[in-house]
């Protein structure tokens, strides 16, 4: 009876202690008497003792491979240092396992391989400015010979190129005269726009002032043919109301004369007036009115006229 009880804890523990739990992400690669058996997944599982064991535990999570620097000649023999990151994840478990020795080591030398050949077709420029290009034939090629090893290769990267200290300098004395030459373009174009902008400024401050000059001159000529018009308006009036008012022809004559008159103002000039044209101020009582002439002249005592004589009515007086 004890023994039985033995042999029963004894089982128990053996079952306990072959009881698998499989962890998310991961795979475990089950061998039967050292041949592949199966692939346990994700969960719980339970292994035969003494006849199965598990050749390898792999995770399915995506991996990052950091190279270390190497160097690398390019096509006008130029030696770089050059590292890269590959990213990577398993997609199959039993090819992982028994595709390759160690495919990490495979996956690695795969990578400088790779690199040194699209490198090498390259110049110094074309690899300084072709990192997308090189990516993407990299992952190419690296993921068309990585599917025997049960490997997915999403992409590389190259993280650092350093090129020679002789070649870094050049390159620095190449980039500083280009600065150098760009700044001398800015300048002269900022020159160049600044000599426009003035004389764009300049012809419009011209035209400003010609149009405010041609503006004021068109004023001017308006107000002057304005004033002409309301002073031949109102000499038109003038005339007009003499006219309306009975002033015959030697008032307009006499009107034709004070505008000779107003000529000859503060000049030595001599005017010579006709009598008649004074009998006729005189006979007008609209221009003395209008002109203060009768305010000032008093007038002529009538003539008497003569005492006729009969002849016998002053003989008899004179005989008396």
């Amino acid at each position: 009876m004890p023994f039985v009880i033995g042999l029963i804890v004894v089982v128990l523990v053996i079952i306990i202690a072959n009881i698998k739990i499989v962890p998310q992400a991961q795979e475990y690669v089950i061998e039967f008497l050292g041949k592949y058996r199966t692939t346990w997944g994700a969960g719980i599982h339970i292994l035969v003792p003494f006849l199965e064991r598990i050749a390898k535990k792999i995770t399915l999570k995506e991996q990052v491979m950091d190279s270390p620097p190497q160097p690398v000649i390019t096509k006008d023999n130029v030696t770089m240092q050059i590292d890269t990151v590959v990213f990577f994840k398993v997609y199959d478990a039993k090819l992982y396992t028994y595709g390759a020795v160690n495919p990490l080591s495979a996956l690695e030398n795969l990578t400088a391989t790779t690199l040194r050949n699209i490198v090498g077709e390259l110049e110094l420029d074309g690899t300084l400015t072709s990192r997308d290009m090189i990516n993407g034939k990299m992952t190419e090629i690296l993921d068309e010979a990585t599917d025997q090893w049960g490997i997915k290769v999403n992409r590389v990267e190259l993280k650092n190129i350093i090129p020679p200290k002789e070649i870094q300098m050049a390159m620095e004395k190449q980039m500083k005269a280009e600065r150098d030459r760009r700044e001398t373009l800015l300048q002269a174009e900022g020159h160049k726009a600044a000599s426009i902008t003035r004389a764009e400024g300049d012809k419009q401050a011209m035209i400003l002032a010609a149009e405010g000059e041609r503006d004021a001159r068109i004023a001017r000529a308006e107000g002057e043919a304005k004033a002409i018009y309301l002073a031949k308006k109102a000499e038109a009036d003038g005339l007009a109301a003499l006219k309306a008012a009975g002033a015959d022809a030697a008032v307009l004559e006499l009107k034709k004369y004070e505008a000779l008159v107003r000529l000859a103002d503060g000049r030595a000039a001599k005017l010579i007036i006709p009598t008649d044209a004074v009998e006729a101020v005189t006979k007008s009582v609209i221009f003395n009115e209008s002109a203060g002439i009768g305010d000032v002249t008093t007038e002529a005592e009538p003539i008497p006229e003569p005492v006729k004589v009969d002849a016998c009515c002053d003989e008899e007086i004179v005989a008396e």
